[in-house]
């Protein structure tokens, strides 16, 4: 058996590790700034892999907004995110490994984050930071999950994953529905650029996890026309990369990457203008490796993978004049180290109700020569795992790369090096029996309802479960609706824990044609019951393909309105809510996209 001193040892003895030299530096934090703390933008992309910018050297591509940042900052050469959303998302908050924290999925109850984890907002906030986000979520959408419930004080966006339409689509504010203005992107900035202007003489942290790259591949036109004619010179050499629509799909991407660049341009020279460049921490990075084959310097995987390409992310800090310029750091770092770090370089301790799992990273910023242990970082997901020393890379098959000298994996070296393979996979073993990732089979949580601090509960379509003969609109659940809802003996239910006695004003968000009015709908829980006629007719066309640039796989997405049902009296306790007709007029009852719980005070 092996311990965990000989697994360090066994890679140290690997790695070329120089004399340390007297630290030349001293860190600064809060402290040497004078009373008010320092506030923090930090803005994550959704499926962006390491390649698509310029700085990476991709010369297909301009992004000069967010190179500079890793000019006038730090850029980490070697920095590790998690395969897709909710996982790095999960990391990046509380500082420990995803599976600690609830989270196994990406949608339909798995992508949720447990209330009980401390998160950076809620760590700031308690310090007197004005918190908000403003993007996807992806961590939970019913309170306790709800981002108001995790720290953030403001929040507007979408707290589910992928979203069918990026422009002007409906969004939440605070968990009231609200109908988005323009493009995506450009609106979250927006709100991003007023609570800015609106917190400038307080400290605050500005989180902004953006939508894109993230199918569906919609861009506005300005960006779209810079790519669709355009021959891309650098291509991945994965199989079927040249294919038209992976090429097309890589042109959209990279469209989509010069409009966030833009917004990052936007919050920037808000900053300067404000004179609050000097008193800001901005970091950037995205959640997972790119979301198609395209160029990510010829790294094995993407989105998904737990190979090199899949979690690989650029990842840059800057803090004028307080953290050095142009610095690369090529030490092995992680998404669960930002929390720790944040909380050293602002000066607020990092008091959590469970241990962090992350390092404060303060010694890499400042010293030239730092005191610094090697390391094991782990990458999870769909039952594979992988992880990595500074050198190595121990795949989920158990191969074995020397990442400094082969990043693209081609060589297995297990059988040069036998006992640090096997010292690796030991402790491989030893981190999932630690973690114990769920799965929805071991998941005994319910959805949420009527926390008694929160106005709204919101249950998509995406969080129920259809029976019968109806149907979700596509395979992919988190911005489905349900559809093909034709007899009495059809349903859908949502298991649900009310979590304290009230009342409770209920909205239906459906479609139905006017020769199919007429149908009766019953919302139940328990003995509580409401029942409403359908009166109005609501028939708009799918839409988001007018906007795609390439073929969408998720579903397309309709204009639901909202339908009064009545109000509940719910008392405390677990249940089935269940959503079925009395009386079935026509063909159909109706598409139903989302219920929406209004606590009535």
């Amino acid at each position: 058996m092996y311990s965990r001193l000989s697994i360090v040892l066994f890679y140290v003895m690997f790695c070329l590790i120089g004399c340390q030299e007297k630290k030349e530096e001293t860190p600064k934090n809060a402290d040497s700034r004078g009373e008010k703390k320092p506030n923090i933008v930090l803005i994550l992309a959704d499926d962006q892999g390491w390649g698509d910018l310029g700085s990476s050297g991709n010369t297909d591509l301009k992004t000069p907004n967010i190179d500079a940042i890793a000019k006038y900052g730090i850029s980490f050469d070697n920095f590790y995110v998690q395969p897709v959303c909710s996982p790095t998302r999960a990391e990046l908050l509380t500082g420990r490994h995803f599976p600690r924290t609830g989270v196994y999925s990406t949608s339909a109850g798995g992508e949720r984050m447990d209330y009980e984890e401390t998160t950076l907002a809620e760590i700031l906030n308690k310090a007197g930071y004005q918190t908000a986000a403003y993007g996807k979520w992806h961590n939970g959408t019913q309170p306790p999950y709800h981002p108001n419930s995790q720290g953030f004080q403001d929040f507007y966006g979408f707290a589910s994953g992928h979203w069918g339409n990026y422009f002007s689509p409906m969004l939440e504010h605070n968990g009231q529905p609200v109908e988005g203005n323009g493009f995506l992107v450009d609106d979250l900035t927006e709100h991003g650029l007023k609570f800015i202007e609106k917190n400038q003489d307080n400290p605050f942290f500005l989180y902004l996890p953006f939508n894109t790259p993230h199918s569906p591949m919609q861009v506005p036109d300005e960006y779209w026309d810079r790519f669709k004619d355009k021959d891309l010179t650098l291509i991945s050499n994965e199989k079927d990369a040249k294919d038209t629509e992976n090429i097309n799909v890589n042109k959209a991407a990279l469209a989509m990457v010069e409009n966030i660049d833009y917004n990052v341009g936007r919050i920037m020279a808000k900053l300067r203008k404000l004179y609050l460049e000097d008193d800001t921490i901005v970091i950037y990075l995205s959640d997972n490796g790119p979301n198609s084959f395209r160029w990510n310097g010829g790294m094995r995987g993407k989105k998904g993978d737990t190979d090199e390409g899949g979690v690989r992310t650029p990842f840059y800090i800057q803090w004028k004049n307080s953290l050095p310029e142009g610095k690369t750091i090529p030490q092995i770092a992680s998404a669960l180290d930002i929390l720790p770090t944040l909380s050293k370089l602002v000066g607020v301790p990092p008091i959590t109700a469970k241990p962090i799992d992350g390092k404060d990273l303060t010694p890499l910023l400042f010293d030239k020569n730092p005191e610094w242990e090697d390391r094991l970082i782990y990458n999870h997901w769909n039952g594979r795992t992988s992880l990595r020393t500074q050198k190595y890379r121990l795949d989920a098959e158990d191969q074995l790369y020397d990442i400094q000298k082969d990043r693209g994996q081609k060589t297995d070296i297990s059988a040069r090096y036998p006992q640090l393979r096997d010292s690796l996979v030991k402790a491989k073993t030893d981190w999932l029996s630690e973690v114990k990732p769920q799965t929805a089979e071991t998941d005994t949580r319910l959805f949420t309802l009527g926390h008694p601090s929160y106005l709204y509960t919101w249950f998509p379509a995406r969080d129920g479960i259809p029976h019968g003969a109806i149907e979700r609109s596509n395979q992919y659940p988190n911005d489905s609706f349900f559809t093909n809802w034709s007899s009495a003996n059809d349903s859908i239910t949502w298991d649900v824990e009310v979590l304290a006695n009230g009342h409770f004003d209920v909205e239906l968000y459906y479609t139905v044609t006017e020769e199919n009015l007429g149908s009766i709908v019953e919302l139940s829980l328990g003995n509580s019951k409401i029942a409403k006629k359908i009166t109005e007719s609501n028939n708009p066309p799918l839409e988001g393909m007018e906007n795609d640039r390439v073929p969408r796989k998720e579903s397309y997405v309709k204009d639901f309105k909202p339908m009064d049902l009545g109000t509940m009296v719910l008392k405390k306790g677990k249940g089935t809510l269940t959503l079925k007709t009395l009386k079935v007029a026509g063909r159909e009852v109706a598409d139903v996209r989302l219920l929406v719980f209004r606590k009535v005070e």
